[in-house]
């Protein structure tokens, strides 16, 4: 069932959501070789807590930690750990949810850590502006499939491959919502786009190819090839004409500066 949201219930999700990007910007603050992802999820955790909200992933369907922190070839769900230190040339996908005032926000970046091989970060690039191509077509009386179409079409022209089994999802007081938003499809296919639909849009774009397996902890997801992968994400709202975007990248792109994706 597909909840449609009220102008008020949106603002909620707004809040939920640009905690989650100030929380980003303070992750960025730290990434660098030799940190650890635990110390990424202690920071995100802190800050969540201290501005009136809780970690929206922690205890989700039982995952352990408050944020997911996937490196390279892991594509999402990888869970911080003291044992992973991140080193000159690993990118980083930081994913985090917050529950504030009865709603979920939901939304990623993925980091580079020190110097990054350029065909990585041209893959970072485009999977960030195939988030945008999707959310361009994320308007009422589109339809579902006009997004993932975009998005598939974006990247396959510039021979990266999008990951099938792990898609987007509508977002509200539930983490995950109906309606699953797929990253790949045909145009003119797929519901109905409502105003008042809230939606988290996120393609996982693979430098190789697009098979995935889920590794020995029962939630990390990487690529079958070991070849890097990149993600983002952002929760809108479905509006006529133009998507609002409810949650933002500028908090993490002012601490970046030049080294921000663009």
């Amino acid at each position: 069932m597909i909840f449609l949201k009220t102008d008020e219930q949106i603002e909620l999700l707004r809040i939920s959501n640009l905690l989650i990007a100030k929380t980003l910007a303070e992750v960025a603050k730290i990434i660098e070789p030799g940190v650890t992802t635990e110390k990424l999820n202690k920071v995100a955790d802190e800050f969540i807590r201290d501005n009136g909200a809780v970690p929206g992933f922690l205890n989700y369907n039982g995952f352990p930690k408050s944020i997911c922190t996937s490196v390279n070839e892991q594509v999402v769900h990888g869970i911080p750990s003291e044992k992973v230190v991140l080193t000159d040339g690993d990118i980083v996908s930081v994913d985090i949810g917050v529950y504030k005032n009865g709603f979920h926000g939901d939304s990623a970046y993925t980091f580079c850590v020190g110097e990054v091989k350029p065909e990585i970060v041209a893959l970072m690039r485009t999977t960030k502006e195939s988030l945008y191509k999707g959310i361009e077509q994320a308007v009422a009386g589109k339809r579902l499939g006009d997004i993932g179409n975009a998005i598939q079409q974006y990247c396959e022209e510039r021979s990266y491959s999008v990951v099938r089994e792990m898609t987007g999802h509508g977002v509200g007081k539930n983490l995950h919502e109906d309606p699953d938003v797929l990253n790949y499809g045909n145009r003119g296919n797929g519901i109905m786009l409502k105003e008042g639909m809230t939606i988290a849009i996120e393609p996982m774009i693979n430098l190789g190819g697009r098979r995935i397996v889920i590794e020995n902890d029962g939630w990390t997801a990487r690529t079958l090839d070991r070849k890097p992968s990149a993600h983002f994400e952002h929760s809108l709202a479905i509006r006529k004409g133009k998507a609002d975007i409810l949650s933002s990248f500028e908090y993490i792109e002012q601490v970046l500066g030049d080294r921000a994706i663009k």
